[in-house]
Formats: C-alpha cells, sequence, structure tokens
C-alpha cells in the first residue's frame, strides 16, 4: 500500500500527466486517460473513479484497433468495478460495467450477452432509465440484435428527441436490417441535431453512400 504523503504526491505526479497529455495533442488521450485513471485508483473515490473509467468507455467505440480497444475495456472494467465496490446500489456504475462488456472488442459474445445481462438488471428494475435503454440499444447493434437494438433506441430518442447518439444509432441499426430508406431519415435528422461540420459532413457522406 502507498501511503500519506508518497500517495498524494503520487497522486498529484499523475494528474500532472494527465494534464499534459489532455493538453498536447490529438494523440493524447490515451496517456491522458491512463494517468487519470492511475491517480483515481490511488485516490480511491467514487466520483474520480467513475470520471476515469466513463472516460475510457465514451472513446471504447470509435477505437478501430482491437487490440488497444481491449486495453480500454479492461482499464475502464477494472475502474467501474471498484467504484462498484464503494457503492453497489449507483445503476449508472452497473450500466458503465457492463458497457465494457459490450465494446470490449473480445470477440466473444458470451462478453456481450453478459453486459446486456447486467444492463438489464437494471432496465428490468428501471424501465425509465435511459441510460441503460441506449446501452442496451447500443449492445443489440453489437449482437446483432437489430429489432431490439430499435425498440429500445425508439424509446430513447420519444424520452430525449436531441439524443444524437441515439438518432445516429437508429440509422446504423435500421441500415443493417437493409432498411436503406428509413436509415437515411434518422441519418438526415441526425444532422440537425448537431452544429459540428465535421460530423455533418461525415453524416451526409454516409447518407450518399447509401444505395
Amino acid at each position: 500500500m502507498v501511503r500519506g504523503d508518497v500517495k498524494d504526491q503520487q497522486i498529484k505526479a499523475d494528474l500532472q500527466l494527465a494534464s499534459f497529455w489532455r493538453d498536447s495533442s490529438e494523440n493524447g488521450f490515451l496517456p491522458y486517460a491512463y494517468y487519470t485513471g492511475e491517480a483515481a485508483k490511488l485516490e480511491n473515490s467514487e466520483k474520480s473513479l467513475t470520471f476515469a473509467a466513463q472516460l475510457f468507455l465514451n472513446n471504447l467505440r470509435s477505437q478501430e484497433n482491437p487490440a488497444l480497444r481491449s486495453w480500454m475495456a479492461s482499464q475502464s472494467r477494472d475502474l467501474f468495478e471498484r467504484a462498484e465496490v464503494l457503492n453497489p446500489g449507483n445503476d449508472s456504475t452497473k450500466i458503465g460495467l457492463g458497457a465494457t462488456y459490450i465494446f470490449g472488442a473480445s470477440g466473444e459474445p458470451t462478453d456481450v450477452m453478459k453486459g446486456i445481462q447486467k444492463i438489464l438488471e437494471v432496465a428490468r428494475r428501471d424501465s425509465l432509465n435511459m441510460y441503460a435503454q441506449l446501452m442496451l440499444g447500443l449492445g443489440g447493434i453489437e449482437s446483432g440484435q437489430y429489432d431490439k437494438a430499435i425498440q429500445r433506441l425508439i424509446k430513447v430518442v420519444h424520452f430525449d428527441p436531441a439524443n444524437i447518439e441515439a438518432v445516429l444509432s437508429l440509422g446504423e441499426a435500421y441500415e443493417r436490417t437493409g432498411d436503406i430508406a428509413t436509415a437515411k431519415i434518422w441519418y438526415a435528422k441526425a444532422t440537425k441535431l448537431t452544429s459540428n461540420p465535421e460530423l455533418i459532413e461525415a453524416i451526409n457522406e454516409r447518407i450518399k453512400s447509401l444505395k
């Protein structure tokens, strides 16, 4: 165990390194998240652990390198598990932990289902938890259960019409079912929910590529 001043000094050093990498370049995200996580483990507060875990989780789906994606998932999972020990009743932590299994790129369908089951524990108890519904919708896309994914995502968009992640994911789900006309409608809706010109351009390119 690291004790007293030594622990505080290590936390400070990790946070300084995290800050350096955060501000350094586009390639600084992974070391930024890593050192943020290392500081959170030493600090061992629910707030710092879930913040660091969410950093990794929020960038999992966009990570195309399978090895890095798996590593990010394991980092996120470890942090969420530590937070869950501190507060076993936090539903957001349970959902986040489940999501690390869904998006961890292990290639194991059992991992995806394990993650979905963990999130379903929350959704069955609280059907209005839209974070759970969103993650289940995204999990449905990952596992190829597109009809279930669409049902979940429609529920999220009905509750929160401005949720661009749910709207874009509906476009993806319909595209994967072969319903290109409906996919285009949802992608077009997504362009109205952002002012980011690069994202709008990317969505429009996606729409043009659909035949």
